[in-house]
């Protein structure tokens, strides 16, 4: 089982596909999701988020303010401006 992902900003579609873990700051703390999560919907702070596709591979953002939302194994990340972390 996978997470169907979505990380926009204004400008793009930053990041799109399968993932099999998510990691992301909220304001109430550090937020780590997998394949079933309970819905939710978090206010996102200055930070990193990661994505680890299910093909293996794992990718940072630098993300600046925004949402996340996760439903029935549907994560979309909305924020405002990203930039990938070197």
């Amino acid at each position: 089982m996978s997470l169907n992902v979505e990380l926009v900003s204004p400008q793009e579609r930053v990041w799109s596909g399968q993932a099999k873990f998510i990691s992301a700051r909220t304001i109430e703390g550090d937020l780590g999701v997998l394949p079933d999560h309970a819905p939710l919907f978090g206010v996102l702070v200055d930070g990193v988020v990661r994505i680890d596709g299910v093909d293996g591979t794992s990718t940072e953002f630098s993300v600046h303010g925004g949402f996340i939302s996760v439903s029935n194994n549907r994560v979309s990340i909305l924020t405002e401006s990203t930039d990938p972390k070197k």
